[in-house]
């Protein structure tokens, strides 16, 4: 358990997620992800959001992942490592976060990529120097910024502080969509293997093509569809 202090001043008590949660196949736990709370202990104080955004990369056959064809690199060493370890990496000057998932030596991740605001909003504002509002964290190095998270989180766990994923709530829908940014991955730039609440403000691009459907539906018509991809 977590102690969160909440804006309104009420001290609540979140459960940590456990490392078998980490363990599922990586396109589940993209999944999982989201409605879970994301938590950042600092100095200045706590943030937490609740995840709404989430991207799957499989590499090594993953060509749009930084590990495709298992290319182990200083900056890509911890996704070797085991899942629920911390993958920051900058990217345009902007930090991003990723979950580690995969088996030891199998190098996968998940690209956290929007949050809805929960607690510590006006640290959020004072470090993203805007008002409130969904442009707060609805990307992923404005997320990033918002909670404090840097590239010290590196090698980290998510399994104690000061980064922590929470149990939160569960999506009613989940829509699903190409990935975004990764043009030039060859036939990977098609996998639709990017993961939002449906409907929430905080996403940071709803996309036509993307279909909702219940989350324990929508799970294993998934899987059925899109695991030999």
């Amino acid at each position: 358990m977590i102690p969160i202090t909440l804006d309104n001043g009420i001290i609540v008590d979140f459960t940590v997620k456990d490392i078998e949660f980490y363990r599922q196949p990586t396109l589940e736990l993209a999944k999982s992800l989201l409605g879970c709370l994301l938590v950042k202990q600092t100095e200045e104080g706590t943030a937490s959001g609740y995840i709404v955004e989430t991207e799957a990369y499989i590499g090594p056959e993953d060509q749009a992942a930084h590990s495709y064809l298992n290319r182990r690199t200083k900056r890509t060493e911890i996704m070797f490592a085991e899942a629920g370890s911390v993958y920051t990496y900058v990217m345009h000057t902007h930090c991003l976060v990723n979950v580690v998932s995969g088996d030891i030596d199998r190098p996968e991740a998940v690209l956290i990529r929007a949050l809805e605001p929960h607690s510590g909003i006006e640290l959020m504002k004072k470090r993203r120097k805007m008002l409130a509002g969904k442009n707060l964290t609805n990307g992923p190095g404005k997320l990033t910024k918002a909670l404090g998270i840097t590239m010290e989180d590196y090698g980290k766990t998510f399994l104690k502080s000061p980064l922590t994923i929470c149990e939160g709530f569960t999506p009613e829908g989940i829509s699903v969509g190409k990935r975004i940014g990764i043009e030039n991955s060859g036939e990977a730039r098609d996998y639709p293997w990017r993961f939002w609440v449906a409907g929430n403000e905080y996403v940071s691009r709803h996309t036509k093509e993307a279909y909702e459907v219940l989350s324990l539906f929508y799970a294993g018509i998934f899987q059925l569809k899109f695991t030999n991809i």
